[in-house]
C-alpha cells in the first residue's frame, strides 16, 4: 500500500519565506518574539502545582520517633506561616537561601555519613513526582549527553550515568564516571531529552573507582529549548546552588521547587572534594509532556511533508543580509539523485528554520547569514524526483528516479579533470605549461553533442560564476560523509586511497559533519547496508570506497575554488514522512556545524599600490600542492586547518610576495592582504601602449651597420 504523501511547500509560502527574508534588516526583535525565556516558563497547566510547607530538619538516626518528629514539624509549619508571604524551596538543606532559619538549620546534618537517609534528602513530595527518563537504563542514548570538557575518552559524557561501574584498571575505556577535562567552575553535563519534558529533579553520584575519589559537592541548573541560550534555575532573587555528595557511591537527589518545562538540561558544577576533580554520574527526573515525541525551537510547526516538482523545479534561495566584501561563497545542494528524497526535505527545513530563526534574534543564526553568503539549492533533478514520487516512498526500489530525464546520473556527469591533471604531473609539467588549479574544460565536453545533462550544465555555470569556498551535496543510501579524490589514480583499481593535496583540510570539514550528526559516529548503531562507517568516524575518502570518474566532488575541488564534500544522511534514499522529524534532528546541528566551516583558515584582499583588488591573482601556500585565485574584486578565502602558512601571492605582470599567515584555533578566518606592485617590464609595456609606440626589434649587426652608414655621411 502506498503511503500517504502530501504537499511541502507551495509556491505562495515560498514566496511568504523570500518576502520576509527581505525584510530581516528592518526593526528589532521584540520582547514578546524572546521565546527563549517564554519557552522556560513553567506551562500553564502545571501553574497550579503547589510545594507543601518545607521540611527544615532532616531526621538523625536514632535520636527521636518519626511520628513525633513529624508531628513537631507540623505544628512549626503552622506557627511559621504567618511570617511566610513567598514561596520558598522545597528543601533548605538543599538550596542556599537567604532564609536565616534555613541557614541554622544547616546544622542539623546526619552525624552519620555513610547512613542512607544522608542521600535521600527529606523534601515535601510535589503532587506528582516524575520518574528517571533513563540515563541509567539506556533509554538515554549516548548522544544525547554531552560536557564542556572530557578528561578522556572513557571519562566521556557517555559514562555519566548513573550506578555506571568502572573497569579494574585506570585509563580504562569503560570507566565510572563523567570527568572534566579541567576543574573550574565553567564545566557541565548535559542531556538533550530531545522533547519537551518536565523536569523535576536530579539524582547525583561520584566516580565509580577503586583507586580515585571524585565527586561534585555542589551544583547549579541550568535550562533550555536551543542548548544556546541558558536559564539557570533560581529563587527570584538569586541562583539556586544544589548540594551534591559527600562522597562517591551514595546517590542524592535534590528536587525543584517547582517544575520546569525544557528540552535540554544541564548540571554546572560549584565545588567538588578538594583531594579530587569533577567527575559525576547522573539520573535526572523527569515527565514527558504530551505531543510527537519532537520539539522545534520555538515550537514552529514545520512543514513535513514530501514535495512534488511544480512548486519548485530547480529552486534555488540565496541567504545574505550585509552582501559586503570579504564573505565566503557557501553552497548546499541536493537532489542529484531525484530518488535521495531526504536532502532535499532537509535543506526545505533548513530554508525555513533559519529564516524564522533570524527573525527570532538567535545570535548563532544572525551571525552565520550576515557574514556569509548562503545559497540553497535543494532541487537539482526534478525529474527523477517526480518519477520516484508518483511511484512511492515503499516501491521505488534502489535506483528508479536516481537518473536525469535523459537517463544520465547528474553526480556523475561532470568533466574528468583528475586525468588530465595526473598526466600532466606525470610528465612534470606542472606548474610550469600547467596550473595544479582551475583546470580548464575540455573542448569535447562543451560540444553540443556531449553526453552532458542540462542539469550538469547549469550547476557548472553557477559554479563558475559565484567563487564558492565551501560546498556539500546531500545524497542519501547511507550514513557517511565522502571527500575527494573520488577517482582512484591507479588505473584499473576499483578502490584505493586517492588523497588530494589538502586532505587534512578536507578530513576535519568531513569529520565536522559526522561528529555532530546523531547517528553517522555511532559505533552501536546497526549499519545501513554492509559496511561499518562508523568504525572511521563517520567519513571516507570517496576513491577507496567506490571509484566515479567525473564527480561534482572532484570537478569542483580541481576547477574552482570550492572544496566540496558528499553527506550521505540516511539509510533510506526515501524516508517515509512520519520520518522526518527525527531524520531533522538527526543532521540539524551537523548543516549547521558544516556551514560555519567556511570561516576556518585565511581570508584577504590581493590589491596594486593604488588600492585596486587584483582579479585572477594566484594565492598558493608552502608546502600545499594546490592554488587557489582571487575574487573579480581580489579577494580571496583558503581553507587551512589550524597552523602557520607561508603565503604568496602573484599575479601577471607583478611581483610576488611572500608572508607568514598564522592560523589559530577559534572559529574565524585570519586576515592575511597582500599589497604587490607592479614589474618593470610589465610597466614598459603600459607605457608603449599608452603612447602606441613598439619596442624596436632590430638584430645587433643590422643596428651596427646602420650607425656606421651614418657616420660615413657625416649625419
Amino acid at each position: 500500500m502506498i503511503r500517504k504523501h502530501l504537499r511541502l511547500l507551495t509556491p505562495l509560502a515560498l514566496l511568504g519565506l523570500l518576502v520576509g527574508l527581505a525584510d530581516l534588516s528592518h526593526g528589532s526583535v521584540g520582547e514578546d518574539e524572546d521565546y527563549y525565556m517564554q519557552g522556560l516558563l513553567i506551562r500553564e497547566q502545571y501553574n497550579q502545582v503547589q510545594v507543601l510547607e518545607k521540611q527544615n530538619s532532616f531526621i538523625p538516626d536514632g535520636e527521636e520517633d518519626p511520628k513525633e518528629h513529624s508531628a513537631k514539624k507540623t505544628a512549626k509549619a503552622k506557627s511559621d506561616s504567618s511570617k511566610k508571604t513567598d514561596k520558598t524551596p522545597a528543601d533548605a538543606k538543599t538550596v542556599k537561601s537567604p532564609n536565616k532559619k534555613a541557614e541554622k538549620t544547616k546544622k542539623t546534618a546526619v552525624k552519620n555519613p555513610n547512613s542512607v537517609s544522608e542521600g535521600e534528602q527529606q523534601y515535601n513530595p510535589i503532587k506528582k513526582e516524575c520518574p528517571p527518563i533513563g540515563l541509567e537504563s539506556l533509554k538515554i542514548d549516548d548522544f544525547q549527553l554531552h560536557a564542556s570538557s572530557t578528561k578522556r575518552y572513557g571519562l566521556g559524557a557517555h559514562r555519566g550515568r548513573l550506578n555506571i561501574q568502572a573497569g579494574l584498571y585506570e585509563d580504562d575505556l569503560y570507566d565510572g564516571a563523567w570527568c572534566a577535562g579541567r576543574d573550574d567552575t565553567l564545566q557541565w553535563f548535559e542531556v538533550d531529552a530531545r522533547r519537551l519534558t518536565k523536569f523535576t529533579g536530579v539524582i547525583t553520584q561520584g566516580r565509580s573507582s577503586l583507586w580515585s575519589s571524585d565527586w561534585v559537592t555542589s551544583y547549579k541548573v541550568m535550562f533550555s529549548n536551543d542548548s544556546h541560550t541558558w536559564i539557570t534555575l533560581n529563587n527570584g532573587s538569586e541562583d539556586l546552588i544544589f548540594k551534591g555528595n559527600r562522597e562517591k557511591e551514595i546517590p542524592v537527589r535534590n528536587i525543584f521547587p517547582e517544575p520546569v518545562v525544557s528540552r535540554y538540561i544541564r548540571i554546572n558544577p560549584r565545588s567538588w572534594f578538594t583531594r579530587g576533580s569533577i567527575c559525576m554520574r547522573v539520573e535526572i527526573l523527569g515527565c514527558p509532556m504530551p505531543g510527537d515525541g519532537f520539539v522545534w525551537t520555538k515550537q514552529i510547526q514545520l512543514v513535513l511533508n514530501f514535495s512534488r516538482r511544480e512548486d519548485f523545479a530547480f529552486m534555488h534561495l540565496l541567504l545574505n543580509i550585509k552582501d559586503t566584501q570579504c564573505e565566503p561563497e557557501f553552497r548546499y545542494t541536493a537532489g542529484l539523485h531525484g530518488n535521495e528524497v531526504l536532502g532535499r526535505e532537509l535543506l526545505l527545513l533548513l530554508m525555513q528554520f533559519m529564516c524564522l530563526e533570524y527573525l527570532s534574534g538567535n545570535q548563532r543564526i544572525r551571525h552565520l547569514v550576515e557574514e556569509t553568503r548562503i545559497h540553497l539549492l535543494p532541487s537539482v533533478n526534478p525529474d527523477g524526483y517526480e518519477k520516484a514520487f508518483e511511484v512511492g516512498s515503499e516501491l521505488i526500489g534502489w535506483s528508479l528516479g536516481r537518473w536525469s530525464n535523459d537517463g544520465i546520473d547528474i553526480h556523475h556527469n561532470f568533466p574528468d579533470l583528475n586525468a588530465i591533471l595526473w598526466a600532466v604531473e606525470a610528465k612534470k609539467w606542472a606548474p610550469r605549461k600547467m596550473f595544479n588549479h582551475h583546470i580548464a574544460i575540455p573542448d569535447w565536453y562543451q560540444s553540443t553533442n556531449a553526453s552532458v545533462a542540462l542539469e550538469t550544465r547549469a550547476l557548472i555555470a553557477w559554479m563558475e560564476k559565484m567563487p564558492f569556498v565551501l560546498g556539500g551535496n546531500l545524497q542519501g543510501g547511507e550514513l557517511v560523509v565522502t571527500f575527494p579524490y573520488d577517482r582512484t589514480r591507479s588505473q584499473g583499481v576499483v578502490r584505493e586511497q586517492t588523497s588530494t593535496p589538502d586532505d587534512h583540510i578536507f578530513r576535519w570539514l568531513a569529520f565536522s559533519y559526522a561528529s555532530t550528526h546523531r547517528l553517522m559516529t555511532d559505533a552501536n548503531r546497526r549499519v545501513c547496508h554492509t559496511q561499518d562507517f562508523a568504525k572511521e568516524d563517520g567519513t571516507i575518502n570517496g576513491a577507496s570506497w567506490h571509484t566515479a570518474a567525473g564527480s561534482m566532488n572532484d570537478f569542483s575541488y580541481l576547477h574552482t575554488n570550492c572544496f566540496e564534500l558528499s553527506m550521505y544522511v540516511g539509510c533510506d534514499k526515501f524516508p517515509h514522512e512520519s520520518d522526518l522529524p527525527e531524520e531533522w534532528e538527526n543532521n540539524r546541528e551537523s548543516l549547521l556545524v558544516f556551514m560555519e566551516q567556511v570561516h576556518r583558515g585565511i581570508k584577504g584582499v590581493v590589491k596594486d599600490h593604488q588600492g585596486r583588488g587584483i582579479a585572477n591573482a594566484i594565492i598558493s601556500v608552502e608546502g600545499i600542492n594546490h592554488d587557489i585565485r582571487t575574487a573579480a574584486d581580489g579577494d580571496y578565502w583558503r581553507l587551512l586547518n589550524p597552523g602557520e602558512y607561508r603565503v604568496t601571492a602573484r599575479a601577471e605582470g607583478y611581483s610576488l610576495l611572500s608572508k607568514k599567515c598564522e592560523v589559530g584555533y577559534e572559529m574565524g578566518a585570519t586576515r592575511c592582504d597582500f599589497t604587490i606592485g607592479r614589474t618593470n617590464m610589465s610597466r614598459i609595456k603600459e607605457i608603449m601602449e599608452k603612447f602606441k609606440k613598439q619596442p624596436i626589434k632590430l638584430p645587433m649587426r643590422q643596428l651596427a651597420a646602420r650607425g656606421s652608414r651614418r657616420r660615413r655621411l657625416g649625419t
